[in-house]
Parts: C-alpha cells; structure tokens; sequence
C-alpha cells in the first residue's frame, strides 16, 4: 500500500496540518462540533461568524436543488451569523485553542461599524485565534449595514479591513461575495485596508424552488420567503472562475486565498488547489455525509499525490492558472471528434437526440443495429455526445485533427490533456 503523502501546507503564514477546514457555518457553531470535527481529522475551524448584533433565525431556513440520485446539488441557506451571545462565542473558541493547539483556528467576524470591527477583531485575538476572517459577504443579513451590502460597496471593504487591522496583528482575511461582476476590485480594496489574504466565495443570492400550490419561494416561513444564500456542489464552478480570476490578477499576484463553495470529494479539493486556493473550507458536504468526508478527501487527495510524483501541496497551488486563458487566445484549428466504442453502446440513442435536436445533426443513426455513426462533414466537434452519453467511456474525445494553417503542435499532448 502506498504511503500517505504530507498534506501540510503553510497558510498565511501559519503551519497547517492539512488545507482542509470548517468553514464558517452552522457546522462549526459551538465548542462541541468544533471538537469533534478536529478529531475527525480536520486541520482547522473556521468558527460561524460572531458579531455584537444576535439575530433572531427563521424556521426552516434551508431548500436544496435536486437531481435525480443524490441529496442535493445545490443548497439553500437563509441562517445568519451565530445566534449565541458574544462572550460565549469568545469562550468557546478560547477553549479550542486550548485544547487543541495544534490546530488552526480561525475567527469570523462581522460588525456594523469601524469600532465594532476593531473591537471584534481585539476580542478574537484575545481567544488565541491563529487568523480572522471578516464576513464582507453573508447574502441574508436583516440589516444592509452588515454582509454582502459592505462586499459590493469597494469604500466600506477598504475601511473595515483597516479598522480589523487596527485591532489586531493577526492573519486577516476579506470573505468575498459572488454577488458582484468583477471580485477583484473588492479584493484590491481589502488588501489596500490591510488585508492579508482573501476567502472566497461566500453563497450566491437565490431562489432555489416556488411552490406551485402557494406561489411561494421555498422554504417557507408562515406563507412568505426570501432571497438567500445557495451553495453546494452546483456553485462549485462560480467559485473556481472568481478564485482563478483573483490568482491571476497582477495587484493581487501572491495573496493567499481559501477557497471554499462546492467542495465534495478530494477532486474538487484539488482543483480549487489548481486554480490558486491555498486553503480549503467546507460545509455542503458536512451537512450531507457528516465530518468524516474529511478521511475520503485526505486519503484521495494523498494517494493521487503519490501516483502523480507530487511531494508537497504547495508545488500544485496555481498550478493549472497558465492554461486558463482569456476566449480569443482559445486555439481554433483544430476539431475533436468523437470516438464510439459500439461494444459499450446500450442503444439508448441519447447522442443521437442530443445531437440532432440540439447540436449540429451529425450523427446518423443505424435504426437496425441501433448504434450511433459519425457524420464527420457536419461535426464540429463540440463535444455534446460524450457529455449525455450514460454509459462510461462509450462515447469518448478521439485525437484532434487540424482544419486551418496554424504553428505546428504536439497533437499527441494535446489529445492527453483531453
């Protein structure tokens, strides 16, 4: 059997055991969810935001988006920050850091004004807290002085992480919101405050449901709802684009980042590793199977380092951002043709349909053999058929060929990374 890798990695500064950590939710809202999550092999806490405002939770408050065969792929989330008083927020994170020193604890924290910021941010310092996180970004607050409100407005990021910097010599890191254009103008603003480093990404504003019989969005809260936070797997490729969009910018060039929004398995994990994140936070995927996922994605994340000869998590971070270019410097000459395996083929004629109805008609179709054939005059290689196609491995990407003049390239390269 092969040895697990080291999945230590340094994180702002401080030595983490593992990238993997709670990331600020009701997952790691009190001392004893906390514990049990370190014990099961979490490298730290994120502990769920405190403030000085207690907000008064609704009943439900979650939704989720479904498909067929799993729980959900989305999640909707209309919960707060912590519902506990401060001071016994504070003592229970005190306590963690005591007895569990090892592990990385990180403060979240949200206040209305600049004293409060700075007030938080001297609280939590006090608890021993090894980093702060400063919740910019939570998309149901009641009050537009709080959340992603401040995310959006560039003056009060600047001027709140200033007032967090002022209150303390820790770490600091701006929690981002997904409900803005550009992520990296907010990101700037909190470096510029005094920011360390950067969280990303918060939930995405959503209606996940409407109730056909009570013409309502779900869930619903004595006849009415609201707009809140959606997460889970389905966000997951939003918070790649914005964390690989933050790597790449030039005045954030080197800023740490944790990353978090659709974290599942450890692939998921890895390629928010790719994509610039040093730094991991769950929650979805807790709420689904509980806080030992984290053993499948220590494990997976160690044994894939081991086949592919990687030594340390830090050699993979930003590892894919060269290959992630701007639409116009995307290659065009060349096509990717699909390749049908007829011995896997169950003749469902899902590639046909697909293709036929939402492609480019490419594929004629054998009524008798009930198998798929490849019209290659009219395939533009798009790519449709292999991605309906049910059957793993049926309908695969053949090599590409070139179509137009262009500089001479290794097609055998190019059609591995396929």
């Amino acid at each position: 059997m092969a040895k697990r890798k080291d999945l230590s990695i340094e994180f702002c500064g401080v030595k983490c055991e593992n990238p993997f950590f709670l990331s600020s939710s009701p997952v790691g809202s009190n001392y004893d969810m906390c514990k049990k999550a370190l014990e099961s092999g979490w490298g730290g806490i994120c502990y769920k935001t405190v403030g000085y405002w207690i907000p008064q939770e609704c009943s439900p408050r979650f939704d989720a988006t479904r498909k067929e065969g799993t729980p959900f792929v989305g999640f909707k989330n209309m919960e707060m920050i912590s519902d506990k008083p401060t001071e016994k927020n504070l003592e229970m994170m005190a306590k963690l850091k005591r007895d569990y020193p090892d592990k990385v604890l990180i403060a979240s924290i949200m206040g209305e004004n600049e004293e409060e910021w700075t007030k938080l941010a001297k609280a939590v310092t006090e608890t021993g807290a090894d980093i702060i996180e400063c919740n910019f970004s939570c998309p149901q607050m009641t009050t537009h002085s709080m959340g992603s409100d401040v995310g959006t407005n560039t003056e009060l990021v600047e001027k709140y992480s200033a007032a967090v910097r002022r209150g303390t010599h820790l770490p600091v890191l701006a929690k981002m919101t997904p409900n803005i254009t550009t992520m990296e103008i907010s990101a700037r603003a909190a470096i510029k405050g005094g920011a360390t480093g950067i969280a990303a990404i918060n939930t995405i504003k959503s209606i996940t449901e409407v109730d056909l019989d009570n013409f309502t969005c779900l869930p619903i809260v004595n006849g009415k709802s609201s707009i809140s936070g959606y997460s889970g797997k389905a966000v997951k490729p939003v918070a790649l684009r914005f964390i690989a969009q933050m790597a790449k910018d030039q005045q954030l060039k080197g800023i740490p980042i944790s990353g978090m929004g659709g974290i599942e398995t450890w692939e998921d994990a890895v390629e928010f590793l790719l994509v610039g994140a040093s730094n991991l936070q769950v929650t979805t995927s807790i709420m689904q199977y509980g806080y030992r996922i984290v053993e499948d994605m220590i494990s997976g994340m160690s044994y894939w380092m081991e086949e592919k000869g990687i030594n340390q998590l830090s050699d993979i971070v930003g590892a894919a951002l060269p290959n992630i270019v701007p639409a116009e410097n995307i290659e065009r000459d060349f096509k990717v043709y699909p390749k049908y395996d007829h011995e896997k083929c169950i003749g469902c004629g899902r590639c046909y349909i697909s293709c036929y109805d939402g492609g480019h008609q490419a594929i004629d179709w054998d009524g008798d053999k009930r198998k798929p054939m490849l019209n290659e005059e009219k395939c533009v290689g798009c790519g449709l058929c292999w991605i309906v196609c049910p059957v793993e491995k049926c309908v695969t990407p053949d090599k590409p060929k070139f179509h137009s003049f262009g500089t001479p390239r290794d097609i055998n390269v190019i059609a591995k990374r396929l």
